[in-house]
């Protein structure tokens, strides 16, 4: 008969050459911060804290990870907080997507090393819900994701505001001369005014949303509101169902699979999603040994309709999705299409999930928010992959975000060379530029020196917006954030920085956009690109040492998930 493996305090011992030593000076050491030992014969209930004084969103995590505790000690376990690497999205240089691969390995690290039975994933603000699913995906130790919930608009002048497509329209008021100094001012103090994360659609919403459509978090937890007390209560029943795990364990591997993937990606286009979220999910399906192939996406995008109207792509806020019905609502709209036999971290599928709450009778839903499936915003998903000589390993573009008269287009490109070039000219009165141009800028993607920015949403040249133009065409290897709209073509791979054919734009190329082709071409002669991409050097080198050595070394591209290339399961 195969000996019991370890539990709680007595799995993974410090190694000291005496098994029986370690459990002994581990438990005379926890007695010391004033436990007993029926407490520490309890399952260990690890629970990841993900703040910081740098981590805005993350403000009410004591309150919360009390309430996880709550959970824990009332189904019979012992709470243990441990805290990680935290990423505050605006608070990081060059960009937190540099530091989401630290905190992955962080997050997988501590809860292998740690005594732990199972764990609570506490995260929320954008990268922090990724890098923590990638960690107890590689980890593979029963896992609960706790997600911080989102801010809740707030009311200015009469008109509701929050963070952050709100902040976007308001810049581009203010680079347009309708909004002066003192009026963004008063604008800046009355945009994000509580905990929680964007109020909107942006990344930190959308990974919530896959993270409950991946069954990784509790049903119905994905969009309640950072201040309510309903998120109190998903802490704690969260707390609870990670005891439960140690009794029946579900693993994040019988979790995140080839199904429940298909499913955060149908959920991610019913959405209308951040674009950024292709790319962490993509990272943790590589965990799993899953593929998420661009052109599948598109086969998805094609079934799948636009059913929510939030912001940045409609009129309301994430608040508002919770109080509408919830993810719940979207999941039965779209239970045709789902795969439901996927398992979640509940103990149930998520077909048995749908099928409670449709017994339970018929679930409220606000058709203001969340559409019916047969009278939807959009036909076809908010997200689609582009290919084509300028992306031959594809780009993406949030179609729901974007404006229709420039999805077939030809245009001129007005190239930026970097980050720094487009600081310095896009306002420049000389700029020759137009409305019907293609802004093209270079050497912003993995392995820049920029590490991958938001930098996507390249501004409307000043003298442009000025004149009433409010949207373009503009195409990168960078980032957008989930909070950005506009005709953007983004994450182009392979990227400038290693030899990608974006690398050999030069103004004056005529570019072509075709969305209904799903291409994006670069329209020059190849015995000129040959020309060009024997004169092409790569723009930085490399760094010495440290972590940005290490993120140069093996970060990945962009249809990899950027996951480092030595983390991904085979």
């Amino acid at each position: 008969m195969d000996k019991e493996k370890p539990k709680g305090l007595g799995r993974g011992l410090t190694n000291y050459g005496d098994a029986g030593f370690s459990l002994y000076l581990r438990r005379s050491f926890a007695k010391s911060m004033g436990y007993s030992g029926e407490m520490l014969a309890r399952p260990t209930i690890g629970i990841a804290d993900s703040r910081s004084g740098y981590n805005n969103c993350h403000r009410h995590f004591p309150e919360l990870i009390e309430a996880v505790k709550r959970g824990v000690f009332a189904a019979g376990g012992l709470p243990l907080e441990f805290p990680t690497v935290s990423l505050g999205e605006v608070f990081l240089s060059p960009t937190s997507m540099m530091f989401r691969n630290l905190m992955a390995m962080d997050t997988e690290e501590m809860v292998r090393a740690q005594p732990m039975d199972a764990v609570v994933l506490v995260g929320g603000c954008d990268k922090t819900v990724p890098a923590q699913l990638m960690g107890a995906a590689s980890a593979d130790r029963p896992a609960v994701q706790l997600l911080a919930g989102p801010m809740m608009p707030t009311t200015f002048r009469g008109e509701r505001l929050g963070a952050c497509t709100d902040c976007r329209r308001f810049w581009a008021m203010h680079r347009a001369g309708k909004v002066d100094a003192r009026g963004i001012e008063e604008v800046e103090g009355n945009l994000a005014t509580t905990a929680g994360t964007c109020a909107v659609m942006g990344t930190a919403s959308t990974m919530a949303a896959l993270a409950e459509a991946l069954g990784m978090a509790l049903p119905g937890t994905a969009a309640i509101p950072a201040v309510h007390a309903d998120r109190l209560r998903a802490a704690e029943a969260s707390g609870r169902r990670a005891v439960e795990l140690t009794h029946t364990p579900i693993r994040p591997s019988q979790v995140i699979t080839e199904k429940s993937i298909g499913n955060a990606l149908r959920v991610l286009l019913a959405i209308g999603g951040s674009t950024n979220a292709i790319v962490h999910l993509t990272a943790i399906a590589g965990r799993v040994g899953v593929k998420i192939d661009l052109k599948r996406l598109n086969d998805l995008s094609d079934s799948t309709p636009v059913l929510i109207d939030l912001k940045p792509t409609g009129q309301h806020y994430m608040s508002d999705l919770h109080f509408a019905g919830g993810l719940g609502a979207v999941l039965r709209e779209l239970k045709p299409l789902l795969n439901l036999d996927a398992m979640t971290v509940a103990g149930e599928t998520l077909g048995e999930r749908l099928e409670r709450e449709e017994h339970a009778g018929a679930p409220w839903v606000d058709r203001a928010v969340v559409r019916p499936f047969a009278e939807p915003l959009a036909k076809e998903g908010g997200l689609v992959a582009l290919f084509g000589s300028l992306a031959p390993n594809g780009a993406i573009l949030k179609r729901s975000a974007a404006d229709p008269t420039l999805f077939e287009k030809e245009g001129r490109a007005v190239v930026f060379t970097s980050l720094d070039d487009l600081a310095a000219r896009i306002d420049a009165p000389d700029l020759d530029v137009t409305a019907d141009d293609f802004l093209v800028l270079q050497n912003a993607g993995p392995k820049s020196g920029y590490a991958m920015p938001e930098a996507g949403y390249l501004p409307i040249p000043a003298k442009l917006a000025r004149a009433g133009v409010k949207d373009m065409v503009r195409i990168s290897d960078a980032r957008m954030s989930g909070t950005a709209y506009g005709t953007i073509v983004l994450h182009v791979s392979p990227e400038a920085s290693v030899g990608g054919p974006l690398a050999l734009v030069r103004d004056g190329d005529r570019v072509r956009l075709s969305v209904k082709n799903r291409c994006i071409d670069l329209l020059v002669a190849e015995d000129e690109l040959a020309h060009r991409r024997a004169a092409w050097r790569a723009p930085a080198a490399p760094p010495a040492r440290g972590y940005a050595k290490l993120y140069m070394d093996h970060v990945l591209q962009a249809e990899h998930g950027c996951d480092f290339d030595f983390l991904r399961k085979a």
